[in-house]
């Protein structure tokens, strides 16, 4: 396929084409066009990662062991517009002992990785009216702290959004976002075809505070009884005590019901209430989290990144129809500029109060300079009456330049 710049007729005709919309004289709409083309920034993204799981089922332990490349470039700007576009491939660097989804070994434990490459983002920017971004393409979205909406980062094939976004903050202290999606781009590759309208309006001059008012209304085109809609709101701080001793804390609730063709049973509560405090470079929370459920329906976040929530053995990135109450513990530092985290959650149903089971968790993770981090991670799942006892270690290096 000839760029733009090896192709000279194309690149006059789309210059000439530029001159006539903007009205400006051919040549320096030319150089302009030439200069944002040129003048934009290469960014480039590798991140190796070991993932090994361990069942106590009949699957086979699996191993995998991927690489992830992304090469991205935006432009420079031209009359307020940019664009942005980046690869991804993602290999395997031995034979794969273990079910990417789509590879057909479905006697391993499942690491969702699956290879290949695509388009992960395009999109086009435009920053002329004040204080407000328009983006329009294959983007990355991820709202708040991504519990309702998100980039499932942790994965190697991110989840990303292709839609229409308005970011906004012409109000003091305030940002709303508006984003009408059309389609879902998996982790797993697939497309989940929707007809969403993604509403956050936040306000951040409370100065203890973050308050968050919310609307995702998700009309699922190809199975419209999943249709949803979620309106709720989120509290998020901190305070300063004496010395370095600061207090933190978040509260949410959020309302769960039917939208458009949606079944009739969706309808649940969510609500999140974390208290903790920080002191001398160490970190304590204790939390709460409900995802409401009855037994026919269980309150569900189909664009979170559900990987950051209720344990990282991804046990629950489908809530049981009976709902989950969630009670965790966290504490974080930092040794010899290594963070370092440990969480112990405790699971039950919404519904009836049944022990699902516990888990630990634990990160050590290290910047290695500018460009180079390293990252060793552990979930440990100990079943009771939920799915089975899990074991899942990762390795990572990265460098992003």
């Amino acid at each position: 396929m000839s760029s733009i710049h090896s192709n000279p007729r194309r690149f006059t005709l789309m210059a000439t084409s530029l001159a006539l919309l903007f009205g400006l004289p051919l040549g320096s709409q030319a150089s302009a066009v030439t200069e944002a083309f040129t003048g934009g920034k290469t960014n480039l993204d590798v991140r190796v990662r070991g993932e090994n799981v361990e069942q106590d089922n009949t699957l086979d332990d699996a191993y995998a062991l991927t690489v992830r490349t992304r090469l991205g470039y935006t432009t420079g700007k031209f009359k307020g517009f940019s664009a942005f576009a980046e690869m991804e491939s993602i290999s395997a660097l031995y034979e794969q002992k273990y079910n990417n989804t789509l590879n057909g070994k479905s006697s391993y434990s499942v690491v969702a990785d699956p290879t290949g490459a695509e388009m992960n983002q395009a999109n086009l920017s435009y920053t002329g009216i004040g204080d407000t971004v328009a983006k329009w393409g294959r983007q990355r979205i991820i709202l708040d702290n991504a519990r309702f909406v998100g980039n499932v980062g942790w994965r190697q094939n991110e989840q990303t959004l292709d839609s229409f976004a308005l970011i906004n903050s012409s109000l003091p202290d305030t940002k709303a976002t508006y984003a009408y999606v059309y389609n879902v781009n998996g982790i797993t590759g697939g497309d989940t075809k929707v007809e969403a309208h993604v509403v956050n309006v936040s306000y951040s001059g409370l100065g203890f505070g973050k308050l968050t008012g919310y609307g995702y209304l998700l009309d699922f085109v190809d199975a419209p009884v999943a249709s949803q809609q979620t309106l709720g709101g989120r509290f998020s701080g901190s305070a300063s005590l004496s010395g370095s001793m600061k207090l933190l804390y978040s509260a949410e609730y959020a309302k769960q019901s039917e939208y458009q063709d949606g079944a009739s049973t969706i309808d649940a509560n969510y609500m999140l209430g974390e208290f903790g405090a920080s002191v001398s470079g160490l970190t304590a929370k204790l939390g709460y989290e409900v995802l409401g459920g009855d037994g026919a329906y269980g309150f569900s976040t189909p664009l979170a990144t559900k990987h950051a929530f209720n344990g990282w053995s991804d046990q629950f990135l489908a809530t049981p129809a009976d709902g989950l109450k969630d009670l965790y513990i966290s504490l974080g530092g930092k040794v010899m500029g290594a963070k370092l985290v440990a969480v112990y959650h405790d699971y039950k149903s919404d519904a009836e109060s049944i022990d699902y089971g516990t888990e630990l968790n634990f990160l050590v993770a290290k910047k290695l300079g500018k460009n180079y981090s390293a990252v060793v991670k552990y979930a440990r799942y100990s079943a009771d009456s939920y799915k089975v006892d899990t074991n899942k270690l990762w390795v990572q290096a990265q460098m992003k330049f």
